[in-house]
């Protein structure tokens, strides 16, 4: 496909008014506008016709992609004749999940194995999970004298995988901490903490006093401590809240994405640590159930598992959901529920839901803070709307308080905080309990 540039398009409206004033000075030279007109036409199709034809061109697609990471695509182009661009123009079209827009700008340049081959890279942030559609790839570029595009399209029907974020994961923070850890990589036992007793040993400086054992200490006529096993095989399930509430986003990203990352990080820790773990999402009704899977050869399981997880926007059905996972629980088990809530009705509507569950089983609430809410608050008002806006969210956020001292005081721990950082406290809050040995 050949039109014209914007030089092109210049050059003929500048030569329109030029060509009417000759002819108003002297009738005589009316046909110069027809002239030039006809001229820049003419030579819009021979630059055209001489600019560089394309020959194969090649999209190289990655078969996954992590929700809010850099995503790369390669492009090449090849192209014949004597005259060569400098440079390509590209547009390839994708879904809402890789561009809100429905497409990605891109450049071509020619490559350095030889100079019919043209490369560039096409980058992007993916903002949704599931199926991310790769459609139309567009290349055009310019003739020798500026004034006409040569187009080519080319259709591809290739897919990126979005996957849930797991870079946490990989973080030589998380791996030290693993490495050194009491649920590390080696595979020892770890005494001194839990609630199985495993032996007596020599009471040490820095030991709890209350292991001391007195009565095998008095008989030995030295101090003993005793010394115990970290429980294993402890059933850990990560119920997550993918209603309305969940999709709205924090930073770019939905709540739901922020939640996902941090079980997967969780969960990760867990199955390193010998416990059982497992998936569990809902909205409307429960959706997502996956079975309790063991060993860390399990956790790309998990994180496919974790991609199905859909938006919903639909209000969150607690007393469905929560029933219906006491109901598969066999044992008891550690329940982190990720979730979010701004109304009373729908607050009090979990809390009934949430106190069904702590007289056979732990549960633990991850609530991120709303940082939209917080910015309103602290900034500082210059209009009376600026001021409505604050009183309405520190309201909103003297609500979600309240709920979360309630819950505190019917004995469910609860970890708030920035998506930042909701990981690392959610980590801290686990192994807390299996130091207390409370599954």
């Amino acid at each position: 496909m050949i039109y014209p540039t914007t030089r092109a398009v210049l050059l003929i409206v500048i030569g329109a008014p030029i060509a009417a004033v000759l002819a108003a000075l002297l009738p005589g030279l009316w046909a110069i506008g027809i002239a030039w007109a006809a001229m820049l036409v003419i030579l819009l199709i021979v630059d055209g016709l001489i600019a560089a034809r394309a020959g194969a061109v090649r999209l190289a697609v990655p078969k996954s992609a992590e929700i809010g990471e850099k995503l790369g695509l390669g492009v090449e182009a090849e192209l014949s004749g004597l005259m060569k661009p400098r440079s390509i123009r590209g547009s390839l079209g994708v879904d809402d999940r890789l561009s809100e827009r429905g497409g990605l700008q891109f450049a071509l340049q020619r490559g350095a194995g030889g100079k019919t081959v043209y490369q560039g890279q096409i980058e992007a942030v993916p903002q949704r999970r599931g199926a991310a559609e790769v459609g139309t790839i567009w290349l055009r570029w310019t003739g020798p004298l500026g004034l006409a595009w040569r187009q080519v399209t080319r259709k591809s029907d290739q897919s990126i995988a979005v996957v849930p974020n797991i870079s946490a994961v990989r973080s030589p923070t998380v791996q030290m901490f693993l490495r050194d850890s009491m649920l590390g990589l080696l595979a020892r036992k770890f005494r001194g903490e839990g609630s199985e007793f495993e032996a007596l040993a020599d009471y040490q400086p820095g030991m709890y006093r209350r292991s001391i054992d007195w009565k095998g200490s008095a008989r030995h006529s030295k101090l003993l401590a005793k010394e115990y096993d970290t429980e294993r095989n402890n059933q850990i399930v990560f119920a997550l809240d993918c209603g309305s509430t969940m999709c709205e986003p924090i930073d770019g990203l939905p709540r739901i994405d922020r939640a996902v990352s941090a079980a997967l990080l969780t969960a990760y820790i867990s199955l390193k640590s010998g416990d059982r773990t497992s998936l569990f999402s809902f909205a409307a009704k429960p959706e997502l159930s996956t079975p309790f899977l063991s060993g860390s050869a399990n956790f790309h399981r998990l994180q496919r598992e974790a991609a199905t997880i859909d938006y919903r926007h639909q209000e969150s059905n607690y007393t469905l959901a929560l029933s219906s996972l006491s109901d598969r629980l066999k044992r008891r088990s550690l329940i982190i529920i990720f979730t979010d809530f701004t109304d009373p009705t729908s607050a009090d509507m979990m809390l009934e839901a949430a106190a069904r569950l702590i007289d056979k089983h732990l549960v633990l609430f991850v609530i991120l803070e709303d940082e939209e809410l917080s910015g309103f608050v602290e900034k500082r008002p210059e209009t009376a709307g600026d001021v409505a806006r604050s009183v309405t969210a520190q309201s909103l956020l003297d609500q979600k308080k309240m709920v979360v001292t309630r819950l505190q005081h019917m004995g469910i721990d609860v970890v708030e905080g920035r998506h930042t950082e909701i990981g690392t406290r959610l980590i801290n809050g686990y192994l807390k309990i299996k130091r207390r040995g409370q599954i």
